[in-house]
């Protein structure tokens, strides 16, 4: 078998790695065996060669992509549970800290609730802000009106 088949074989080898990852760094060690590859061609005998073109290759493919690479990497977002911490929600039952009682209601879903500050009882029908998430209950807080704060004023 010749020696630019073994190039070619482990070229692929990256490519089928790289579908398996989700990095974008596998391939360029795949792209880095094709020079090694086109150099076996002309000069088989010579492999110590044709693996430091290969190693070189890669490295300068990674390292000239990597800016690339970091920019397309997508941001994290909040999923599930914590994808409602900041949003508004209804209280649909008074919560009060004393009775261990209150619920929200935000997005159509009902969430037990209690407000940040222990000693706060909040009414049912007061719009609130979801501050975190504790064990199966959502942490709130009440929303300032507009019109409490235009009359402060």
């Amino acid at each position: 078998m010749p020696v630019w088949t073994t190039w070619l074989i482990i070229a692929g080898f990256f490519a089928i790695l790289e579908i398996a990852t989700v990095g974008f760094l596998v391939i360029w060690i795949g792209i880095g065996a094709l020079p090694a590859m086109i150099y076996s061609m002309f000069f088989p005998e010579q492999v110590l060669v044709q693996v430091a073109i290969w190693v070189v290759c890669s490295i300068v493919l990674i390292l000239l992509t990597k800016n690339l690479t970091d920019k397309i990497k997508p941001t994290p977002t909040n999923t599930n549970v914590y994808s409602i911490i900041g949003k508004r929600a209804t209280v649909i039952q008074d919560i009060d800290a004393e009775k261990s009682s209150g619920q929200i209601k935000v997005g159509g879903d009902v969430w037990s609730a209690k407000a940040e500050n222990y000693d706060d009882v909040i009414p049912e029908g007061t719009s609130v802000e979801i501050v975190s998430i504790e064990g199966v209950k959502a942490v709130v807080k009440k929303l300032v009106e507009e019109s409490t704060v235009e009359a402060k004023n």
